[in-house]
This record gives C-alpha cells, sequence and structure tokens, in this order.
C-alpha cells in the first residue's frame, strides 16, 4: 500500500493561495524534493454543472482522481493542491487517491478583509469583482469556524511570498 503525502492549501479569495503554492513548488523544486501541483479550482470548473452534482464535488473528486493517477503513474507522493475549502475536504483526498490513507497537511491562508479585497482588485477586471468580495468575506468566516484544529493557519497580511512559502513548508516537514 503506497501512502501519500498532500499539502491542501486553503483560504479566502485574494488570500494568494495559488501564488504560494508556485513559490512552495519552486522551493521543493530548488531542494530537489518530487512533488506535482493541482490548482484545484480548475477541477470542478464546468458550466452547466452536472445536473446530479450542482456543487461540482462529484466531478471535482473524478478530475483529481485521473489527474492523480498519472502523476502517480510516474512515481510521485506529494502533491499540493489548492482550493478555497481544500482544507475541508479531507475525506475526498482519501477516496481520489487511493493506495491508502494519505498523510495531509492543512495550511490555512488568511487575510484580512482589506488586504483581500486589494489583491481581488487587482486581480479581478471584469464584472466579477463584487461577487468574489462578497464570497471571499463569506469564506473567510465559514474557514475560520470550520476548519480542523490541526489546520495550521499562516496570515498574508504585508508578507512576502517567500516568507510565507517558506512557513508552508517548513509545516510539510518536506
Amino acid at each position: 500500500m503506497t501512502t501519500y503525502e498532500v499539502l491542501l492549501i486553503g483560504g479566502r479569495s485574494g488570500v494568494g493561495k495559488s501564488t504560494v503554492a508556485w513559490e512552495v513548488s519552486e522551493l521543493l523544486r530548488e531542494a530537489e524534493v518530487a512533488h506535482c501541483v493541482i490548482e484545484g479550482d480548475l477541477m470542478g470548473q464546468v458550466h452547466p454543472a452536472p445536473p446530479d452534482d450542482p456543487r461540482r464535488s462529484a466531478i471535482t473528486e473524478r478530475n483529481l482522481a485521473a489527474v492523480w493517477a498519472n502523476f502517480a503513474a510516474l512515481g510521485h507522493r506529494r502533491l499540493i493542491y489548492t482550493n478555497t475549502v481544500s482544507v475541508l475536504e479531507h475525506d475526498m483526498f482519501v477516496r481520489a487517491l487511493g493506495g491508502g490513507p494519505p498523510r495531509v497537511v492543512r495550511v490555512l491562508l488568511t487575510a484580512d478583509d482589506a488586504t483581500a479585497r486589494a489583491r481581488l482588485a487587482r486581480r479581478e477586471t471584469g464584472s466579477q469583482l463584487a461577487p468574489h468580495i462578497s464570497r471571499s468575506d463569506v469564506m473567510a468566516r465559514h474557514l475560520a469556524e470550520h476548519a480542523p484544529q490541526d489546520t495550521v493557519r499562516i496570515a498574508t497580511d504585508g508578507r512576502s511570498v517567500v516568507d510565507i512559502a517558506r512557513e508552508v513548508v517548513a509545516a510539510t516537514g518536506w
């Protein structure tokens, strides 16, 4: 039975999940630590949503399992996965990765409302700024209340991406 290691990077929109994940990947590359990265938001991007899967959780899990199978076939054991609610989805990773329960490190990136809104304003140039801000505010509260106790919380306000990524890598022990 193969055991996999998973780094789940979660947090509200505008907290820096993707940016931090790519910097974590670079730090691991420099240390010659084998790993792969999956941007979770892309695993369920389909419109319309399947009628029996309106939240797109089943299609996300199926896509994750398919992509992971390709990485695992190459011998990979470590996965970095980003998604707003990834720190709440432990069971999905157990099912999708197969081979026995993975070792999971949950990291919840945090930022105050002003920081998240400023970052979103730089990123969102179309019609989705206001909805993203609203969802970000709601998710920040939801994640703060529901993230498991073993979740490592890392504030991103006023910090460099490199410093945040170093703290994330330290949390993994990789």
